[in-house]
């Protein structure tokens, strides 16, 4: 553990290099701790020497290590309480109750993202672990039809299809066909059964198959694919660590691409807010990713907020807490 006054001397550099990234030195944090410069010199060589703090090579002062941002937000991080403006933002979406819930979520991750500048992730619940039970088809005009898809877990997911010139009982057929071959299959594995096992037998049984088929792969396949929603993808680029780093951004975002690699992020059973900082991420040495487990009936899944590894921990973690709040309410 570290001295009170190592302590006071790493949450200053941290919360001051959070705020700006410029590296602190002696001369501030001696005038705001009102000891001299010598002893705060002191006090930071120790810290290096530690191992939380690090010099740069344009400047006297120090930055944070990843050590020394895993320390402040385990010891001295004090959660910042949400301004006004921002609890009014995202109350307006979680009030209105005409929205289903994957829409509230997106709708205040898109507002979280927004007012941190920072990359905003939503991942539910892995399709591999919701079995399909069945489908049912409810028609509203000609050609018009909602498709709904009910797991065994009671998650409906609905989509509209048009279909041309198909008749009730073509459709009532595939419907058929579906549920008995494929229920109880994985979320995620019913486009390739579909493809390997419907696809070739469909024909003996429905005139209008080619269509058919179609529009149902494509519901399964749009379905399977609404694990990750990612909002606010291109902030990373308004951060000073990655505006002028090319192979820095593209290494990023590769990585935003990588399904199982965000997948990833929701792989631990604890319910509690989890900081995941530089290499801890998977992403990226200056990267940080803040995240927690939801859970509202049959629906849950993880939010992640993706920020540089000087982000605003005590603002982010303060606004996940608000967020699970909500929608576990």
């Amino acid at each position: 553990m570290l001295t009170d006054r190592q302590e006071k001397i790493l949450k200053l550099i941290v919360e001051r290099y959070i705020k700006e990234p410029i590296p602190v030195g002696s001369k501030v944090l001696s005038k705001i701790l009102k000891c001299s410069s010598a002893t705060v010199r002191n006090e930071m060589s120790t810290l290096e020497d530690r191992g939380f703090l690090e010099k740069t090579h344009t400047s006297s002062g120090r930055v944070p290590s990843e050590a020394g941002y895993r320390y402040y937000v385990d010891h001295l991080m004090e959660l910042k309480k949400m301004n006004a403006d921002d609890m009014l933002k995202l109350q307006i979406v979680f009030k209105n109750q005409q929205l289903a819930l994957s829409e509230t979520i997106a709708q205040s991750l898109q507002i979280i993202s927004d007012i941190t500048n920072y990359t905003t992730i939503v991942l539910g619940s892995s399709s591999h672990e919701n079995l399909l039970k069945q489908i049912e088809v409810v028609p509203i005009d000609d050609g018009s039809m909602i498709v709904l898809i009910i797991t065994d877990k009671g998650h409906v997911e609905h989509k509209n299809i048009k279909l041309q010139d198909v008749s009730t009982e073509e459709i009532k057929k595939t419907v058929s066909l579906i549920n008995n071959l494929i229920s109880g299959t994985p979320i995620d594995e019913v486009s390739a059964k579909l493809e390997f096992e419907i696809k070739p037998i469909i024909g003996n049984y429905v005139k209008q198959h080619e269509q058919l088929y179609n529009a149902f792969y494509h519901v399964f396949n749009d379905f399977s694919s609404h694990d990750v929603n990612i909002v606010g993808r291109t902030k990373m680029l308004e951060q000073p660590e990655f505006s002028n780093n090319i192979e820095k951004i593209k290494n990023v975002f590769n990585k935003l691409e990588n399904k199982d690699l965000l997948n990833s992020i929701e792989q631990d059973n604890d319910n509690n807010i989890k900081v995941y900082i530089g290499e801890e991420s998977k992403i990226d040495d200056d990267v940080t990713v803040i995240k927690t487990k939801f859970k509202s009936g049959n629906d849950e899944g993880t939010i992640a907020i993706i920020g540089p590894k000087r982000m605003e921990y005590d603002r982010v973690v303060g606004l996940l807490e608000y967020m699970k709040e909500n929608i576990e309410r």
